[in-house]
């Protein structure tokens, strides 16, 4: 394909060498001079292993090669991937001033060269930028309407600086954010040759898959370095830890508890994670991370009881207590602690948990529960059928299948959805569905 790379900072740079190492026809395009000189001398204008090898290639071979006039590039190829920086502002917020200026070139351009032409942007940017804000500057300046007139697509890239080149030859994944299935085929077809699985998604989400990967990557590197601090300060060897915390590859690196739901709870996660920051904080090691896990896990909950609120009903019911389904533990249960704050914010509320009885509770559980909900007996409702008779707003924390079977559908009662219900797809549409994270 004739390919067009605005941008030739490193993710440019390399896009543009790969692509034409792949057999593809690329110029680049860049605003400063240096760099189109050093790309056709055969030079890169980064240091990264294997480019400068590599661009030397593929300029000698005609496959590469730059310039600074952007109706030139757009002239001469079909689809053209934007990799230009977007930068942090001082506060904080994304700087979306060279995608927006690169946007109009490209609109300014293909107005006078007509024709489809996909644009695809590989820049980092948050999800709503593209169909908000880049997609209605290209369609002022073509004159024409994104998905028939011009192709669009959100590409992002999951290249490290130091490995970019190898990185790019062996993707992790491929994600294609297409705004219509001809510019999601034109993608597709620029890394035909590629390995590993390829999503195509619709464009906001292909926006967020790109900060989910980073924020997870920036979580996992403070989490092993506060961990470690905490392991040195009590005279543990860190490495030695995290050599056994590795090898879980059910629990600890797997896709177990990367899911959006409830907040999590129970004798153990609440009770561990107080004990390490407490013996953090006494051994004079600061852990924002650790020490913000149970205050996150509280805002999570709140959003619950917020969404009830908003509904401005009074009558709830709530199918789930336990803290693990198919269980009877009722200790440090999030469900328990959402009917105590419901049941304190004055709502006629109605429970139902077929694995709990008040007659059953015993020991710990019990003591448990009398503490943080006296009130059991009288919330407590025999079957599912009683809560929804009750109940204006049902919030359902359990998938049961009695539960599920018995959900109705439209807008009465609303439903707040603590768990990803199996059609939670299908309700989506439903005026009466509300989804907790989703």
């Amino acid at each position: 394909m004739r390919v067009s790379v605005f941008g030739l900072g490193y993710v440019g740079c390399v896009s543009a060498a790969c692509l034409a190492a792949m057999g593809h026809e690329v110029v680049g395009v860049d605003v400063n001079p240096v760099k189109v000189d050093l790309v056709n001398d055969g030079k890169a204008p980064v240091v990264e292993e294997r480019i400068g090898e590599l661009i030397a290639e593929v300029v000698g071979s005609g496959a590469l090669r730059a310039t600074t006039d952007v109706r030139e590039a757009i002239e001469g190829s079909e689809v053209s991937l934007v990799c230009v920086g977007t930068p942090s502002e001082p506060n904080g917020s994304l700087c979306t001033t060279y995608l927006e200026r690169v946007t109009e070139e490209i609109g300014a351009a293909l107005a006078e060269r007509g024709g489809r032409h996909t644009v695809v942007f590989r820049s980092t940017m948050l999800p709503g930028t593209c169909l908000g804000l880049l997609v209605p500057i290209l369609e002022k300046h073509v004159g024409g309407t994104a998905g028939v007139d011009i192709g669009v697509a959100v590409n992002p890239e999951f290249l490290r600086e130091g490995t970019s080149v190898r990185d790019f030859f062996d993707p992790p994944k491929t994600v294609i954010g297409e705004l219509d299935t001809a510019s999601g085929d034109v993608v597709a077809a620029l890394y035909a040759d590629l390995p590993g699985e390829v999503f195509r998604v619709p464009v906001p989400t292909a926006e967020a898959i790109k900060y989910a990967d980073n924020a997870f990557h920036g979580l996992k590197i403070g989490f092993a370095n506060e961990l470690g601090a905490v392991c040195r300060a009590l005279g543990v060897d860190s490495h030695q830890v995290m050599d056994v915390f590795l090898a879980d590859r059910k629990l600890n690196i797997s896709p177990a508890y990367l899911r959006p739901g409830f907040a999590f709870g129970g004798s153990c996660l609440p009770k561990d994670l107080r004990s390490l920051v407490h013996a953090a904080h006494r051994a004079d090691v600061s852990v924002p991370i650790l020490a913000h896990v149970l205050p996150s896990n509280e805002e999570h909950l709140q959003r619950a009881v917020e969404l009830v609120e908003r509904t401005g009903r009074r009558k709830v019911g709530l199918f789930g207590l336990s803290f693990k389904p198919g269980t009877d533990d009722l200790r440090e249960s999030p469900l328990v602690e959402l009917a105590e704050r419901l049941f304190g914010k004055g709502y006629d509320l109605r429970i139902h948990d077929a694995n709990v009885s008040l007659s059953r509770l015993l020991g710990a559980n019990r003591e448990y529960i009398e503490t943080r909900l006296p009130h059991l007996a009288q919330l407590l409702a025999d079957s599912v059928e009683d809560v929804l008779d009750h109940a204006e707003v049902v919030l359902v924390g359990t998938k049961d299948p009695a539960v599920l079977s018995a959900l109705p559908h439209g807008d009465a009662p609303v439903i707040v959805d603590l768990v990803r219900l199996p059609d939670a797809e299908a309700r989506r549409a439903e005026p009466g569905y509300v989804g907790l994270a989703w």
